[in-house]
């Protein structure tokens, strides 16, 4: 297989400075070397790179740094679409969740210009499907998956193709506003909790989230977030929630990504190396990826 890596460095959409530097600790911990030992080769296309905090305008939108995040959207999804357009499947390393907006819509294009759909698995403590209306922060990297789902701010679900709510899952879940629970119920996302996990178990969510993201569609789109690990093992992450996953089951859910044999694209966000000791979290990181992209006990 040939993967397209692509690295987004942006800060902008998080409440905490650092997660920019994400894609850097990443590759410092190896993640290139660990993707060619599995078998894969590697096409770089490239670095999307947002403003700076301290001289970017902000705006006067309640949407903080809306226009520099619909920037780089914008590039990340013209990246991406390269990389889909060469054969290669798009790996994006991240940088804060607001990323999603670009490299999701990229791959719901490609696939759709095709006459296909696509689903998305999303591995994350939060749901990130906040509107301007019910956001607590502002923060957008609490709200691409409402954008990816239509629903929103215009200047960021405009021109975007999108998913359907019925190939939609959150996995690990366990940090809601009240805003999000609301838009859960109405478009029927399927939300997997960590009390659910903890009764089921993660390999019956899992099976049940590739069922439902791969149902009539080309395949599905993997975005982990490291914050959906437990912060014991993850400490490298601006939102920690504590109870998240385990360092084997974080393994299994990207295990079972790969055997499903339904992988189109994935990307991996919100580490933050600022808040990470020795890079711990970074190292995680790329062993996540490469069980992923095939990476196997025997």
């Amino acid at each position: 297989m040939d993967i397209a890596l692509i690295s987004v460095s942006i800060d902008l959409g998080a409440g905490r400075r650092g997660v920019d530097m994400g894609p850097s600790a990443l590759r410092i911990a190896g993640i290139s070397r660990e993707i060619e030992a599995i078998g894969h080769t590697i096409t770089e296309l490239g670095t999307v790179t947002a403003g700076g905090l301290e001289t970017t305008d902000a705006g006067e939108h309640e949407l903080r740094f809306l226009d520099e995040i619909v920037h780089v959207a914008d590039e990340t999804r013209k990246l991406v679409h390269e990389g889909l357009a060469r054969g290669c499947t798009p790996l994006v390393l991240g940088g804060d969740h607001s990323l999603s907006i670009g490299s999701v819509a990229a791959v719901a294009d490609h696939y759709g210009s095709r006459g296909a759909s696509v689903g998305v698995i999303w591995v994350d403590a939060h749901a990130d499907m906040n509107l301007p209306r019910t956001t607590p922060t502002g923060n957008i990297h609490g709200m691409p998956l409402a954008v990816l789902l239509g629903q929103g701010e215009p200047q960021l679900t405009s021109n975007r193709t999108c998913v359907l709510p019925e190939n939609v899952s959150v996995l690990g879940a366990r940090s809601l506003d009240a805003g999000e629970k609301r838009l859960i119920r109405e478009l029927g996302v399927r939300v997997f909790t960590m009390s659910e996990i903890d009764e089921r178990g993660v390999g019956v969510c899992m099976d049940e989230a590739v069922e439902r993201a791969g149902a009539g569609t080309a395949g599905f789109h993997l975005s982990f977030d490291v914050d959906v690990l437990d912060p014991r093992i993850a400490p490298g992450v601006g939102t920690p929630v504590r109870g998240g996953l385990t360092y084997r089951e974080g393994h299994l859910v990207c295990e079972k990504a790969w055997r499903s044999g339904k992988l189109l694209s994935l990307e991996l966000v919100e580490l933050n190396p600022v808040l990470d000791d020795r890079n711990q979290t970074a190292e995680l990181g790329v062993g996540l990826v490469a069980s992923a992209l095939g990476a196997a006990i025997l």
